[in-house]
C-alpha cells in the first residue's frame, strides 16, 4: 500500500474540522430557540460511508440507523433523513427532545460521507412543557417518537412529516425554525464536503481519512493507554433519585481490565432499570455510542494539560475498547418502553465512574468527580397570555486536579453556555437579580474543586419551575485526600426543591435561588498554600468560616475586609490537629447511605 501524502492528510483534517464547525455556526446563527442558538446545546459530525466518525472536537450521535433503514443507494442529493427514536438510534439519542438531521455527501452519483447534527430543542410534545417529565413511567410520556424517516427528498421538504412534529411541540414555531436551520446548515455542509472529493478524489480522501483514524488509535494506545497498570478495577457511583421511586441509590458499576493494548469495560452489577425516566439505551451497536463518549476521559493521562488539549476523540478510540453489558432491564439496557428523558443521571455519572476506577489504578492521577449537568426553568403565559417556556442548563464546577484546581461554572456539554442575562430578561417575565459563584461550594482540597453557579431569578408573573438534576443528595467526590463538594440545592421562596420537579408554583414577587454543584477536591486541603486560601477569600470563592473549618488557615484579627493576612503560627497549630483525622483516598461527602447490598462505601472505594 503506498504511503499516504502527509501534507494530504493535513489539509483533509483541516478541511473536515472546518465544515464541521462552519455547520455549526450556521445553525448557531440561524436557529430560533434560546437552547439551540443561545445555549449552544447541539453538536455537529462528519461521518464517512463506513459509518466511522472523522471529526474529534465533540461528541455526536451516529448514522448507523439511518443506513440501517435507508441504504446508501437508495438516497439521492438533497436528501434529509431525521430521528429522534431513542431505542431504534443505536444508542445514539438518549432522550426524546435530542433530535438528529443526516445528509448523505455525494460524489459521481455515489454516497460517500454523511454530515449530520443533533441538539436538544424546546419541546417535542409530552406530559409536560420541555418534553422532559420527572416523573414518567414510560417514553409515551415523554413526547413524539419518529423513527428514522426521509424529511426532505430531494431538495424538498415533506411538509407532512414536519406539519405532525411541529402540531405536536409546544413551541411549534420554535421547532420549525430549529429544524429548517439544521437541515440548510448539514446540506450546506455535505456539498462543502463534496468539495474535497471532486478536488482530490474519492480514493486520495478515503486513505486520508483511514489515516487520521489510524493516528488517533496509535497516539492513544502510546500515550494513555500505556500508562494503566495492566489488571483489574472497580469502581461504582450512583444516582439518587429516580423521580418515581423514593430516593435510593442506583448503582452504576464498571470492572475495568486493561489487556495489553486494549481496555475491557464491563457494566456488571449496573442496577436494574429504573421506573422513572434515568435510564439509557447504550447497549446497542457494541457500544460504539458510549465507547466514544467515554474516551475523553482518557485524555487526563495525557504528559501535560498541553497535550490533553491536542488530543481528539474519533471512531479510533473503538478498536481500544471492548464494552460488556449485563443482560437486558438495567439502567445501562433498560427494555423498551422504559422513560429515559432524564438520562443524564446515568450516562454523565459513568464519566465520574471510570474517572474514578481509573483514580484507583494510577493512584490518584486523574480529576476529582466533576459537576454532572442540570436542567432548571420557569414556564407560563406573558403578560400578552402567550405561553412561554424558559429552560437552561446551568454548569457547575469541574474537580481538581493533579496539577491545577478546577474549574468554575464549566458546562459539561463542550461549547454549551448559560443563557445571557440581558436576552433573559428581555425575553421572559422575571429579572435576574444575581449571577455569581457559589462561595464554598468547591471540594477543599491540595487543588480546590471549581465552583457552582449562584443564581436569583425573581418572577414578575405566575409561573411553574421545574428541574431535571442530580447531586442535589450527593456530593462530587474528592480524590486522593480532597474533600468533597457542596451539592446542588434550589429554594423557591424560601422552600427547598428537590432535584426533580415538574409543576412547582412560583407567584409574581417570589425569588428563585439556585446553587449548583461544586467539583471535588484534589489532594489534602491542609498541604494548600495558605496564601492560596487566602487569595480564594479576597475572590469570593471561600468564605473565612470556609477557610478555617475546610482548610485550617486562620486570619489575623484586625487585618481589614480585604488584608486577610494568615496568622502562622495558628494555621499550623489547626492544621496539625485537623491533619489527625483519618482520610480516605475517596471523600464522597454526605448523603450516602449504605447499600441495599450491605456493602460500606470504604469497600467499594478501597483500591
Amino acid at each position: 500500500m503506498t504511503a499516504v501524502d502527509p501534507i494530504l492528510v493535513e489539509i483533509v483534517e483541516g478541511t473536515l474540522a472546518s465544515v464541521e464547525k462552519e455547520v455549526e455556526t450556521a445553525i448557531a446563527r440561524t436557529a430560533r430557540s434560546p437552547m439551540i442558538r443561545d445555549a449552544h446545546d447541539f453538536r455537529a459530525g462528519i461521518h464517512d460511508i463506513r459509518l466511522r466518525k472523522l471529526t474529534g472536537r465533540s461528541y455526536s450521535a451516529l448514522v448507523q440507523p439511518v443506513v440501517r433503514d435507508f441504504p446508501p443507494e437508495t438516497m439521492n442529493p438533497g436528501d434529509v433523513f431525521f430521528h429522534n427514536d431513542v431505542y431504534l438510534s443505536e444508542g445514539g439519542i438518549g432522550h426524546l427532545p435530542d433530535l438528529c438531521v443526516t445528509v448523505p455527501v455525494f460524489h459521481r452519483g455515489e454516497v460517500v460521507a454523511f454530515v449530520q447534527a443533533f441538539g436538544h430543542h424546546d419541546d417535542i410534545g409530552g406530559s409536560v412543557p420541555g418534553s422532559m417529565p420527572s416523573h414518567a413511567r414510560s417514553v409515551f410520556e415523554e413526547g413524539l417518537m419518529v423513527p428514522p424517516i426521509r424529511l426532505w427528498e430531494r431538495g424538498v421538504p415533506n411538509e407532512a412529516a414536519l406539519r405532525i412534529m411541529t402540531r405536536n411541540s409546544r413551541m411549534p414555531d420554535s421547532l420549525a425554525g430549529d429544524l429548517d436551520a439544521e437541515c440548510s446548515a448539514c446540506l450546506m455542509g455535505a456539498r462543502r464536503l463534496a468539495e474535497l472529493f471532486d478536488r482530490y478524489g474519492r480514493a486520495e480522501v478515503e486513505r486520508c481519512f483511514d489515516a487520521i483514524i489510524d493516528k488517533t488509535t496509535e497516539t492513544f494506545r502510546r500515550e494513555l493507554l500505556s500508562k494503566i497498570p495492566e489488571g483489574t478495577y472497580v469502581w461504582e457511583d450512583y444516582a439518587e433519585h429516580d423521580g418515581v421511586d423514593e430516593p435510593r441509590l442506583h448503582a452504576q458499576r464498571i470492572t475495568l481490565t486493561r489487556v495489553e493494548d486494549r481496555l475491557v469495560i464491563d457494566f456488571t452489577g449496573t442496577s436494574p432499570q429504573a421506573k422513572g425516566p434515568i435510564n439509557h439505551a447504550g447497549d446497542y451497536a457494541d457500544g460504539v455510542f458510549l465507547k466514544k463518549w467515554l474516551a475523553p476521559i482518557l485524555r487526563n493521562l495525557a504528559d501535560t494539560p498541553e497535550r490533553m488539549a491536542e488530543l481528539d476523540v474519533n471512531e479510533g478510540v473503538v478498536p481500544l475498547i471492548e464494552m460488556r453489558f449485563p443482560e437486558k432491564g438495567t439502567l445501562l439496557t433498560p427494555i423498551f418502553p422504559a422513560p429515559t428523558n432524564a438520562r443524564t443521571f446515568v450516562i454523565l455519572r459513568l464519566l465520574g465512574v471510570l474517572a474514578g476506577v481509573l483514580a484507583k489504578a494510577t493512584n490518584g492521577r486523574m480529576p476529582a468527580d466533576q459537576e454532572t449537568i442540570r436542567y432548571t426553568g420557569v414556564y407560563g403565559e406573558d403578560g400578552g397570555g402567550v405561553p412561554y417556556l424558559m429552560r437552561e442548563v446551568l454548569g457547575g464546577g469541574s474537580g481538581g486536579r493533579w496539577y491545577a484546581d478546577g474549574e468554575d461554572t464549566i458546562h459539561v456539554v463542550p461549547d454549551s453556555r448559560n443563557i445571557p442575562v440581558e436576552f433573559a430578561e428581555a425575553r421572559w417575565p422575571f429579572r435576574v437579580e444575581r449571577l455569581g459563584l457559589a462561595v464554598d461550594s468547591g471540594g477543599p482540597g491540595l487543588f480546590r474543586g471549581g465552583l457552582g453557579y449562584d443564581k436569583h431569578i425573581r418572577m414578575l408573573g405566575d409561573a411553574s419551575y421545574m428541574s431535571i438534576a442530580d447531586r442535589s443528595i450527593l456530593s462530587c467526590w474528592g480524590v486522593n485526600g480532597g474533600r468533597a463538594g457542596r451539592p446542588f440545592t434550589v429554594s423557591v421562596a424560601g422552600q427547598e426543591m428537590e432535584g426533580l420537579v415538574d409543576d412547582h408554583p412560583v407567584r409574581a414577587g417570589e425569588v428563585i435561588r439556585i446553587r449548583t454543584t461544586g467539583g471535588g477536591g484534589w489532594g489534602s486541603p491542609y498541604e494548600r498554600d495558605p496564601e492560596r486560601v487566602a487569595a480564594d477569600v479576597r475572590d469570593g470563592k471561600v468564605s473565612v468560616e470556609g477557610a478555617r473549618t475546610d482548610y485550617g488557615v486562620v486570619f489575623e484579627e484586625g487585618a481589614g475586609p480585604e488584608g486577610f493576612r494568615v496568622d502562622v503560627p495558628a494555621t499550623a497549630e489547626l492544621r496539625a490537629r485537623l491533619a489527625e483525622e483519618p482520610v480516605s483516598f475517596f471523600d464522597r461527602g454526605p448523603g450516602y447511605p449504605r447499600l441495599a447490598d450491605g456493602r460500606t462505601h470504604a469497600e467499594v472505594d478501597e483500591r
